[in-house]
């Protein structure tokens, strides 16, 4: 298992001073993570309300995040969708990653601060509040809240599963971004199972929005809603996301959400 333990003084370049998205540093293992343009990111997560990054994670980083399924020492919960009518197939929450999974506690450090770049961007927009610019102030607000559960999750559907509409909220503190890796390839791993997203429009019908991220990739989207210009200013537009059935094969996804649930 790779053995990431970043410095927090060390990951990130300062030009964050003039407005500027905070750089990622290259780090050993996740390189590909220092060559992200976020400022391009941000534009076509506006544009269309969901952002595919380039490939995160190799194929063996990818494989070593799905064989963590079957180790059951380190996840909080498992739940078995159907039995709560969230759609069919599986998923597990981690514990604590920090002491259990460092690459994925890693990958979460250090996506977390251009993300929250982008979300204190949108928060004028949506007249809400800003966010701490590290991971650690964000989740001892949560503490604070009583939202101790950590929250990244493994999800794991085969041929027939899919998941149901839905939003990722878990309490009070909710950091309004989130992202999810694609951990197999389609088309080779599985057939089918393609994301789903649904903006709902006000005074519009809603708009679906498909998409088919290749191994490695992430999609950033928004857990709640999303700030759109109108003619009076920019308005709410609530968003869900789901997963359509599996056709064949297997699929893996690992869900980085930044706040913790109660």
């Amino acid at each position: 298992m790779h053995q990431l333990t970043p410095a927090a003084d060390t990951l990130f370049s300062s030009a964050e001073a003039d407005g500027a998205a905070p750089r990622i540093l290259p780090t050993a293992g996740l390189a590909a993570l220092s060559k992200l343009n976020w400022e391009e990111l941000y534009a076509q997560l506006n544009e269309e309300g969901v952002a595919v990054t380039p490939p995160l994670l190799s194929r063996a980083q990818c494989q070593e995040i799905i064989d963590t399924f079957d180790k059951p020492g380190l996840f909080r919960s498992t739940v078995v969708m159907q039995r709560y009518q969230f759609g069919r197939g599986t998923y597990k929450y981690y514990a604590d990653p920090a002491t259990t999974v460092p690459l994925i506690q890693t990958l979460r450090e250090l996506l977390y601060p251009p993300m929250a770049w982008m979300a204190n961007r949108w928060a004028p927009q949506l007249n809400e509040r800003t966010f701490p610019t590290a991971l650690e102030e964000l989740l001892a607000e949560c503490a604070d809240n009583g939202q101790h559960r950590s929250t990244p999750l493994l999800l794991r559907y085969g041929p027939g599963d899919y998941a149901c509409l839905h939003q990722d909220i878990y309490g009070d503190i909710v950091f309004p971004l989130q992202i999810a890796i694609m951990l197999n390839q389609p088309g080779e791993d599985f057939t089918g199972g393609e994301n789903v997203f649904v903006e709902q429009r006000p005074r519009f019908q809603s708009r679906a929005i498909v998409v088919k991220p290749r191994l490695g990739q992430g999609m950033i989207f928004p857990v709640r809603h999303r700030p759109v210009r109108g003619k009076n200013g920019f308005r709410r537009h609530p968003m869900r996301h789901g997963t359509n059935a599996v056709e064949t094969g297997h699929r893996n996804t690992l869900g980085i959400i930044f706040h913790n649930a109660r």
